[in-house]
């Protein structure tokens, strides 16, 4: 290794690995991982950005401007509409086979998530980008998790495969650049 970039490149890696080998729900596997590097964050930024004035949602502008500002992005998703067949409802639905159904029946849209969502799966996202913010934090490596970030990237079709997901924005900075936000 001989820079920066090196640096973060490894450290993404090492993100992506975290949210790799977090727990799972019976131990079954729906976790996606992408690493978007400085050059294709304009466009993840741009999207997150028309999403925002497009919806009035101004967190979406006020997080595109970090995503622009940042060395790269690990965006996380979750293949939420497999299902574990443990019936639970947590869902909303009676059964797996009903909310499958129901997945079946539903067309793709411009919203920020597609529905409805295993509550397991959603649960695993939930664990592997917490498991990955802490291997960045070990790594001293500022982030930021981000909701927009990950509905820009589904969007996009970076993670097509994926009903819901997260983006984490990551800098090597002397200050860190996700603390003094304006709202």
């Amino acid at each position: 290794m001989n820079d920066e970039g090196d640096c973060l490149r490894v450290a993404l890696m090492l993100m992506a690995m975290s949210a790799r080998t977090a727990p799972k729900g019976k131990g079954q596997d729906s976790i996606v991982t992408r690493i978007v590097l400085k050059e294709d964050l304009p466009a993840l930024a741009a999207a997150m950005k028309a999403f925002g004035e497009k919806h009035d949602l101004r967190f979406f502008i006020r997080d595109a401007g970090n995503v622009a500002a940042s060395a790269a992005c690990l965006i996380i998703g979750v293949k939420g509409q497999e299902t574990l067949g443990i019936n639970c409802q947590g869902c909303g639905y009676s059964s797996c086979a009903a909310m499958s159904e129901a997945c079946g029946e539903m067309e793709e849209s411009v919203s920020p998530f597609l529905g409805p969502n295993c509550i397991m799966k959603v649960a695993d996202l939930g664990i592997a980008v917490g498991s990955a913010v802490k291997t960045a934090s070990m790594l001293n490596l500022d982030n930021r998790i981000m909701y927009s970030a990950g509905v820009a990237a589904r969007l996009l079709g970076l993670i097509s495969e994926c009903s819901v997901a997260y983006g984490i924005p990551v800098s090597a900075t002397g200050k860190n650049i996700y603390f003094d936000r304006s709202s």
